[in-house]
């Protein structure tokens, strides 16, 4: 996962969430809460409650993969309201912001580098444009 060159989505889920939960209870989580199939190949998030230990769920193409990550000293960014009640809305973030997140960072702040969708102008379109 760390090395994929695959563009995958990572969802983060909107809420602590029970992290005894193993393969079967998260892709749980993510078809009920999250609305969406975990067999299609995106990344998901979890966090505890304390934001001390988090896991992420992924399809690999042959299986579901969890990777576990627990701080030793630190929390993790909150990734919900600051009442840890999960009223917040789903999140998503890069890969490169999961890396990210997994070491410890705070996004302060995205910007976007590229629109998300070029659409060409007709020769017609672009002679009335200055």
């Amino acid at each position: 996962m760390i090395g994929s060159t695959r563009a995958l989505r990572v969802w983060a889920y909107p809420a602590p969430a029970d992290l005894r939960k193993g393969f079967d209870g998260l892709a749980g989580l993510v078809a009920t809460t999250l609305q969406q199939d975990p067999l299609r190949g995106d990344c998901y998030l979890f966090v505890n409650r304390d934001r001390t230990r988090a896991k992420v769920l992924l399809w690999d193409g042959t299986g579901l993969c969890v990777y576990h990550k627990r701080l030793e000293q630190g929390r993790f960014a909150a990734l919900w309201g600051t009442s840890g009640s999960g009223s917040g809305s789903v999140r998503t973030l890069t890969l490169s912001e999961l890396s990210l997140f997994l070491e410890g960072c705070v996004l302060l702040g995205r910007t976007t580098l590229s629109p998300e969708r070029v659409i060409p102008q007709s020769r017609s379109e672009k002679s009335l444009t200055c």
